[in-house]
């Protein structure tokens, strides 16, 4: 960790060897891995052929390269059932349901200051005037 950083820290704490916010980002910040995790908080998807056909612009090879590396990072799992041809499932970790806070500050932040890219008529909204009572549910699950 730079030097610049020490000034700010608490010294009876302990040693830091990386920034938490550089942390976080390389867990969350490689394209399509929140697009991953918004489907499963929302949508409830859990299936490779779900994720493709509903995130735009993602490919078959790319999207296997994030659901193995959220793996990875404890952010999901992955279940193979026994069955012909085999399934599998991806469900979200207790990891991966901590980022749902910081996926509904994201949509906030856009809504409110991002509002001509998001919205048609370019009114800023708050996340409770754009969803719907079950989707806020979900996401807060």
């Amino acid at each position: 960790m730079q030097q610049d950083y020490k000034e700010f820290l608490n010294p009876s704490c302990c040693d830091i060897k990386a920034c938490p916010v550089d942390t976080t980002l390389k867990l969350m910040g490689k394209k399509f891995t929140m697009h991953i995790i918004r489907n499963m908080l929302m949508f409830k998807q859990s299936r490779f052929n779900q994720f493709l056909d509903s995130i735009e612009g993602i490919n078959p090879k790319t999207l296997s390269v994030r659901l193995r590396e959220m793996e990875k990072d404890a952010l999901i799992s992955r279940k193979i059932y026994p069955e012909t041809p085999p399934r599998v499932e991806y469900t979200m970790t207790e990891k991966g349901h901590a980022l749902a806070p910081i996926l509904i500050q994201m949509a906030e932040f856009s809504m409110k200051y991002c509002c001509g890219d998001v919205f048609i008529d370019g009114k800023p909204r708050t996340i409770k005037q754009t969803l719907s009572t079950k989707a806020l549910k979900q996401l807060e699950q």
